[in-house]
């Protein structure tokens, strides 16, 4: 039965709650205060509630290899993926055989592949990085199309699949003879069609060491964007056939421990204008599950600030196993549309940088993408424009709460010229793949290492071959902004743009990018 002091001490840490949710005080508890309150709590059953922070998030791929084995210029080759990751572009020898398009020469190929007088510069390495990124930024059937916007346009490169049968996701269609993925625990039909397009691919295969999964969570971990999860029941925490779970943004930044990991039981607001859903589900001794909901919104994985933004699942649902320490590991799943993850991954830096850094081939990843969407099928053409897809969380117990006043996500303004440019790429790109029309790249990008390529080159002694040879984008405007620059027409900075204000600020005009199912 309470006590009068444990009263006291509950109406301190409800006063203490509400300034929380004012997002003026974050809230550690002792031990020993979640000891009264669990001491004032009754036997039977009463409303109760359990907020996380996500640490981890990433793409639900199964690794299947043996780290370090290379057998015959195949990297880590497993029950995954036979012949291991993907090469693209990893030496001279694959870029060249990725460059035979009509229009090159047998001596341009070469001449791109290995660069005469090479070994004359100050930094060789750079040199080829650029002139190989120029190179393969224009793969069309004729020259001047740029290849990572009208990825169409290129002949399909081919990227190495998945041919395991298990796969870790949901049956998205609730049909077992669909997906073709058995689960590890043997359910039948599950569906994750964008693993088998893209779990071979270098960046994204490894065993907890996949390089931009390490990047994205590097990236979420440090401030870039964080997620939270509410759980609200009315039973039992670990056992309730009713509740409601709320997924989305908080403009407050993940808190660390002294190790450098992701703290626990911190208070973190949640948004919910935008990147929020709301659903409803059952837990299971443990395991959270949810309806499926038409549309699920929440942060997308991301590394940059310009591509961060809703995830936009269809048929979409999450899985949590709550542990009872209060931690969790689960899965958000659903058909995403796969022109925008394709977007999004290549364009987070630019298309030929990322290709050339990471092994991988944008052009290949679009093929991949179109051939195996499973979902969302466009009414008037009957093509499919999503993708089956999982993204593998872990998450802390933490404090979810309300803002007393509204609140957007957090805007920038010294990131909004390339945001800018990305939606505008990603446009592009969207439009060039619906119509079959070629399209230019927009102003402000980075695609195609320009102006980088003819800054690294000047001491080249073949520079002069490269700069005919290889086509780069072209702008109207006599001055273009990119990356910071004001650059003219061929590629020489003019100068510096206004320097805008580098402190974040609320966006509370963003439209509602939010999905309900039920109260």
């Amino acid at each position: 039965m309470p006590t009068a002091g444990n009263s006291r001490f509950l109406q301190t840490f409800l006063a203490a709650s509400t300034a929380a949710g004012n997002g003026r005080t974050r809230i550690l508890l002792c031990s020993g205060a979640i000891g009264v309150i669990a001491a004032m709590t009754p036997a039977t059953a009463a409303p109760w509630q359990r907020g996380f922070v996500v640490a981890t998030y990433e793409y639900a791929f199964r690794y299947g290899g043996r780290a370090g084995f290379e057998r015959a210029g195949e990297v880590e080759p497993g029950s995954d993926c036979p012949h291991g990751s993907s090469v693209h572009f990893a030496n001279d020898k694959n870029t060249e055989a990725a460059l035979k398009q009509p229009f090159r020469s047998k001596y341009e190929i070469e001449a791109i592949s290995r660069p005469p007088g090479l070994q004359q510069v100050r930094a060789p390495v750079s040199t080829r990085f650029s002139i190989w990124n120029r190179a393969i930024t224009y793969r069309g059937w004729k020259r001047g199309i740029e290849t990572y916007v009208n990825p169409w346009a290129a002949e399909d490169p081919g990227q190495p699949e998945v041919t395991g049968r298990i796969a870790t996701g949901f049956n998205l269609d609730n049909n077992a003879a669909t997906g073709g993925f058995v689960a590890e625990d043997g359910e039948q039909g599950i569906d994750n069609a964008l693993y088998r397009a893209w779990g071979c691919d270098a960046p994204w295969r490894g065993n907890g060491n996949a390089t931009l999964h390490l990047r994205a969570n590097d990236k979420m971990q440090g401030g870039l964007y964080t997620m939270v999860i509410r759980v609200s029941g009315k039973k039992d925490t670990m056992n309730d056939d009713n509740v409601v779970v709320e997924i989305g943004y908080s403009p407050d930044k993940i808190t660390k421990n002294a190790r450098g990991d992701v703290a626990s039981d911190f208070s973190y607001r949640i948004v919910k204008s935008e990147q929020y859903s709301r659903l409803k589900g059952k837990i299971r001794n443990g395991v959270l599950e949810t309806q499926q909901v038409e549309q699920l919104h929440a942060p997308r994985l991301a590394w940059f600030y310009d591509h961060a933004g809703d995830a936009e699942f269809r048929k979409g649902k999450i899985r949590l196993e709550i542990a009872p320490d209060g931690n969790a590991k689960g899965l958000i799943g659903g058909y995403r549309d796969w022109r925008k993850i394709y977007t999004e991954n290549t364009f987070a830096q630019d298309g030929g940088q990322q290709g050339i850094r990471e092994h991988e081939d944008g052009v290949a990843l679009y093929y991949a993408l179109k051939r195996n969407a499973d979902g969302m099928a466009d009414p008037r053409t009957g093509e499919r424009m999503g993708i089956s897809s999982a993204y593998r969380i872990t998450a802390m117990p933490a404090y979810v709460v309300d803002s007393a006043q509204p609140l957007g996500v957090t805007v920038i303004q010294a990131e909004e010229t390339r945001r800018k440019a990305f939606l505008a790429v990603r446009e592009a790109t969207i439009k060039s793949t619906r119509t079959r029309i070629v399209q230019g790249v927009p102003p402000g990008t980075s695609q195609g290492a320009f102006p980088a390529m003819e800054r690294r080159i000047v001491d080249l002694p073949s520079k002069d071959f490269f700069l005919k040879v290889l086509d780069r984008p072209h702008y109207d405007a006599d001055v273009t902004e990119i990356d910071g620059e004001l650059v003219d027409k061929n590629g020489n900075e003019v100068g510096k743009p206004p320097e805008k204000p580098g402190e974040q600020v609320q966006n509370r005009g963003a439209s509602a990018q939010v999905a309900v199912a039920g109260d």
